[in-house]
């Protein structure tokens, strides 16, 4: 297509109100006719790497044709059925049994979304449901970190950590209490002589329980990796920790795995790496790997054995319309095959260390604070100063740019660039992610 085919396109798209919408962040977008690999190709000729993997969720890459054939199988044999308590179909019933511990173990029953926000939300919902059930009904609350994403329902906004989403929705929900990140680089809280940040953000949870009442709190919420607050990789004793006092004050303990479930850092899921697991835990994203939209819940055996003793008036009231779609499940499942075949756990393994070692050597540039990543999901923290780490995000904002000009897409998070590439990404296309970057950052020194 030509340049004045794309204006037009854009013309049109103006009809369509877009996620996290401003005039001026979409005065000119990206207008995508096809994806292949690691590669996007815009309607002007553009070719793109992408290096977040859509919204940090196409593990598999783009143009899977396995995935496009697993739908259209299935839409021509059922798209759609209620899957309301009642009626059940066989996608759904053959994932569920897949995902079965397939997680962590203890973790037997799923309930399935169309995404990570309704994930989140049911998460809420599910936790206070299972405390009426324990006679506790005061326990309600949700202790959350600053800087996390939760999502984008009304309750999930209010969990999410960042103000810049609060703003123009309030008055903030009730119910929802923020404490430090454990954030190695610029950990925000108070350290204690002797303290390690991990041990310092810890106990932050545990005042924050004692400061609102253990009868009051119903659960803990967290990423094990912080993605849109600036990829945050917590140190080794932070998580083992939390898990100790949610078990001494009776919280649940839910895992935001949204971003990091499916072998995006180098395990299944990210508790893995320090031998955790929750009570809760949120999936979506690259469960399907962006081909058909599918979240969901998994409970701990404990919470459905609560639920399966309640009276008919106690019915657990929650659902959505797509609630386990029969052509949604049949692609997560497909795509489940594609991950095992391919080891992309390892793959992330071996090819994020290539992409963190390479982005390591940004740190010669003199507004590159920090680099840190997991698996293949990374960051690099743009500062105006290394010693006083002073944030600098509108450096970061013309690096990103820059880089989009060298056909490189990250994405800009306040003052960090993120990266995470599909899990399907080559040793010469981590390479390219580096060379483009560098030219980038050359730009603009």
């Amino acid at each position: 297509m030509s340049k004045q085919d794309t204006s037009a396109w854009i013309e049109k798209d103006k009809k369509q109100l877009h996620p996290v919408y401003h005039p001026k962040s979409h005065a000119n977008p990206l207008v995508i006719e096809r994806g292949e690999g690691v590669w996007l190709y815009t309607t002007d000729g553009q070719k793109i790497l992408d290096g977040m993997a859509g919204l940090w969720n196409v593990n598999a890459g783009y143009g899977r044709e396995e995935l496009a054939k697993t739908a259209y199988d299935q839409m021509k044999e059922l798209a759609f059925t209620s899957n309301f308590s009642g009626m059940t179909n066989l996608p759904s019933i053959k994932l569920a049994d897949k995902l079965a511990g397939f997680a962590y173990e203890g973790l037997n029953t799923t309930f399935f979304t169309s995404g990570g926000s309704e994930a989140n939300d049911s998460a809420f919902k599910t936790a206070r449901y299972y405390w009426k059930r324990k006679d506790k009904p005061g326990k309600y609350k949700v202790i959350a970190r600053k800087g996390s994403y939760h999502g984008i329902t009304l309750a999930t906004t209010f969990a999410t950590g960042l103000e810049k989403y609060h703003g123009m929705f309030g008055p903030a929900m009730d119910g929802f209490v923020h404490i430090p990140a454990p954030n190695p680089y610029r950990y925000e809280g108070q350290l204690k002589a002797g303290e390690t940040v991990g041990q310092a953000a810890a106990r932050e949870l545990e005042e924050a329980i004692l400061r609102e009442g253990q009868d009051t709190v119903a659960a803990f919420i967290a990423e094990p990796v912080m993605g849109v607050g600036g990829v945050i990789i917590p140190p080794a004793d932070y998580f083992p920790l939390i898990r100790q006092i949610c078990d001494k004050y009776e919280i649940l303990f839910i895992a935001d795995e949204v971003i990091t479930g499916f072998g995006r850092t180098g395990e299944w899921f990210a508790l893995t790496h320090w031998n955790v697991k929750p009570d809760i835990l949120s999936f979506a994203k690259a469960i399907t790997s962006g081909y058909a939209q599918l979240g969901g819940i998994q409970i701990s055996d404990e919470i459905r054995e609560t639920m399966e003793t309640a009276a008919d008036s106690e019915a657990y009231m929650h659902g959505y319309t797509y609630s386990g779609h029969a052509m949604a499940c049949a692609v997560g499942l497909k795509n489940l095959e594609i991950m095992e075949r391919e080891e992309f756990p390892k793959r992330a393994r071996e090819l994020g260390k290539r992409l963190l070692d390479g982005l390591k050597t940004m740190t010669e540039f003199s507004f590159v604070g920090d680099v840190r990543g997991i698996g293949l999901v990374c960051g690099v923290e743009i500062v105006s100063n290394k010693e006083s780490k002073t944030a600098d995000p509108a450096m970061t904002m013309k690096i990103f740019k820059a880089a989009q000009e060298h056909g490189l897409r990250s994405r800009p998070l306040g003052n960090t660039l993120a990266f995470s590439p599909p899990l399907s990404i080559t040793e010469d296309e981590v390479d390219e992610i580096i060379k483009r970057l560098g030219a980038a950052m050359d730009g603009v020194s």
